[in-house]
């Protein structure tokens, strides 16, 4: 089996042919010194992953990485002195649009929320395995399976953590692993609603937007006016947890934002410890959860 190395797993999810058509189009091909247009992508980026410091930094890598270079389309690894010359006479026009093109490919919404918070999404998914073959991975009585439980840095769109586990193991027992920094956001939908977890980390200063589920006993404390929210946001309630478990888990008061979806009809009910967002906000926060199954979508 080949080694192939995560960086240039990466590298192959960029369409080369939308790439060749730039070099095309702005000639950078046309006098090269050394290298290729394609070459100094792969060193720049290299840059990025690799948190190079210097130019010599990036070609000691690659000359390191020579057994993956071909993998990559490299037929060498570029010296220091080629790489200052072609950053300095190369069009970046090239690399800005590369970058458009690939989000138009992706399907990338370029127009995400901001918040000036760090945004993580939480989620699992399931990858099916032959139980004959693999009967440690038992998942159900006839299906075998392993967990990947990932954690989506929204704004890097990569994970920042990932288990693999077996299909068996609950979302919210992996969950409870990771520490959140103060002050960010916690996207998850309702196999994470666990109300003791949501408990802690609303005491170590982390935000949630979580589904709630239909079952779910409260109590409605104050209800809020909806005259400056969209037409999409139905209610916007402080309530109190009810039943017997659940409000001795969580006993502070939850905000119940009800939304419905214009596409589907579908009404939807997040719950949230924050209190100052609008319900509009709240809404479109728990929308970009989609944004891990997207990326679930791609690693399969």
């Amino acid at each position: 089996m080949r080694n192939i190395t995560l960086f240039s797993q990466i590298i192959r999810l960029i369409p080369r042919e939308i790439f060749n058509s730039l070099v095309r189009k702005y000639k950078s091909d046309h006098s090269v010194k050394g290298i290729n247009s394609w070459t100094h992508l792969i060193a720049m980026l290299f840059s990025q992953f690799g948190n190079c410091q210097s130019l010599r930094d990036i070609s000691n890598g690659l000359r390191s990485a020579t057994g993956n270079l071909n993998h990559m389309g490299v037929l060498r690894a570029p010296s220091k002195s080629t790489i200052g010359y072609i950053n300095a006479h190369s069009d970046w026009r090239l690399f800005r649009d590369l970058y458009f093109k690939l989000l138009e490919h992706f399907n990338v919404k370029v127009n995400r929320i901001r918040l000036k918070r760090k945004i993580f999404i939480v989620d699992s998914t399931i990858i099916s395995l032959c139980i004959s073959l693999f009967d440690w991975a038992l998942y159900r009585q006839t299906k075998g399976a392993i967990k990947i439980h990932t954690i989506l840095d929204y704004e890097m769109g990569l994970p920042v953590f990932a288990d693999l586990t077996e299909g068996k193991i609950s979302d919210i027992e992996i969950a409870r692993e990771f520490v959140f920094p103060r002050g960010s956001v916690v996207l998850a939908d309702r196999a994470y609603l666990d109300f003791e977890w949501l408990n802690n980390l609303d005491s170590m200063g982390v935000y949630f937007v979580i589904r709630l589920k239909d079952n779910i006993l409260y109590q409605v404390m104050e209800s809020y006016d909806l005259e400056d929210e969209a037409e999409y946001v139905l209610s916007d309630e402080d309530i109190k947890l009810l039943g017997q478990q659940t409000s001795k888990k969580y006993k502070k008061k939850i905000r119940l934002v009800s939304v419905k979806d214009p596409d589907t009809g579908k009404i939807y009910a997040f719950a949230t410890n924050n209190f100052v967002w609008k319900a509009e906000t709240v809404g479109m926060l728990y929308k970009q959860r989609w944004d891990i199954e997207t990326f679930f979508k791609t690693i399969n």
